[in-house]
């Protein structure tokens, strides 16, 4: 009985599922398992020591190559893990075959998975080229990926035989379908092609769009700009309207120009107007705060005799670009032309009108 029942669990462990025993399911498994603690390894000890090695060079470059082949790096002991156990295993016919394809495709997988992510890097090392601005890079690191995996996923779909001509023939004409009902995308698409080679703006830029929306791009995509308004809403503006719209880009401001009207009251004689635009304008030639415009110098000038009012222009021009700043300065501006009027005895004039009556006896 007992000889029996140890018969019984010797067929059973050598039957195992369809023919392949436990104790080959077992080696199995320690194959997966030793795949699976050799990618930790090779992440934790070969790529964290090349990562550390890259560190001491003065190029982010090497560091970047690195961080992006952690992934299909670690991928390697699992290919060859899969293909010790169909090597390993009788497999015959079409599981053979299965389990074969399947092992080609964790290899492709794989390779197209460590070209893809090394675009980035090498688009980056590019991007330092006049021609080629960060958004440029981001749109062609976006194309190439499309691009690498199409052609994975070909090799892909060839290693089980199935052939990519039919498909592509198939998707021809689903495309011209999708084209007639989705214009408006590719020409925000078109559009979005013709703002980054024309270098209008760059994610990180402070644009106006027309007369309404004022904010900074925070990414060009391939229908839609993000623009991040000052109130902190985010807005998605078509390509389209943004090639057709003037779009003014203050980030691209070689100076910031105050042009501003002070009106001062008729009882100003010569002497104090002249006083005053002195003052005005020796400060804003000896302050840190403004600048010398090559093409327009700086002057405070009388330049009107008004309705109500002696005018006043003042033009100058500063280097600061943030709007914080701007105000700061215009602040310190405003109180010394204050300061300057009331020391030379005059004041500010506002609209009035001075109405006669003319008493005719009866």
């Amino acid at each position: 009985m007992i000889a029996e029942f140890w018969e019984l669990v010797v067929e059973t462990w050598e039957q195992g599922i369809r023919g392949i025993g436990i104790d080959d399911i077992l080696i199995c498994l320690g194959i997966v398992l030793v795949s699976l603690i050799a990618r930790s390894l090779m992440n934790s000890i070969v790529l964290d020591r090349v990562a550390k090695f890259t560190e001491k060079s003065e190029t982010t470059l090497d560091d970047e190559i690195v961080d992006s082949l952690r992934g299909p790096f670690g991928l390697i002991p699992i290919a060859f893990g899969l293909y010790l156990i169909t090597s390993y295993l009788p497999f015959s016919g079409s599981l053979d075959m299965l389990a074969t394809n399947l092992v080609k495709m964790v290899v492709i997988y794989t390779i197209f998975s460590a070209i893809a992510n090394l675009t980035k890097p090498l688009l980056n090392l590019l991007s330092d080229n006049s021609w080629l601005t960060p958004a440029m890079t981001t749109w062609l690191g976006r194309v190439a990926g499309v691009l690498i995996w199409i052609i994975g996923i070909t090799m892909m779909l060839d290693v089980w035989g199935i052939e990519i001509g039919p498909i592509i023939a198939g998707l021809g004409l689903f495309s011209v379908a999708v084209a007639l009902g989705a214009q408006d995308m590719f020409k925000n698409i078109i559009a979005g092609i013709f703002i980054l080679s024309e270098k209008r703006f760059q994610p990180g830029d402070r644009i106006r769009i027309g007369d309404g929306l004022h904010g900074i791009v925070e990414s060009i995509g391939f229908r839609s700009t993000q623009v991040r308004l000052l109130d902190t809403s985010p807005v998605f503006v078509p390509n389209t309207d943004l090639s057709d719209s003037q779009v003014i880009n203050h980030q691209d401001m070689n100076y910031r120009r105050i042009f501003w009207t002070i009106n001062l009251v008729y009882s100003t004689n010569a002497s104090q107007l002249a006083d005053i635009c002195a003052d005005i304008e020796n400060y804003i030639n000896n302050s840190e705060n403004f600048t010398k415009n090559p093409g327009q110098e700086n002057f405070v000038k009388v330049t009107e005799l008004g309705a109500s009012s002696i005018d006043l222009t003042i033009l100058c021009y500063m280097n600061v670009i943030t709007y914080t700043e701007f105000s700061q300065v215009k602040q310190e501006l405003i109180f010394k032309i204050m300061s300057a009027v009331e020391t030379h005895k005059s004041d500010f004039a506002f609209p009035s009108r001075s109405i006669y009556i003319e008493n005719q006896d009866p």
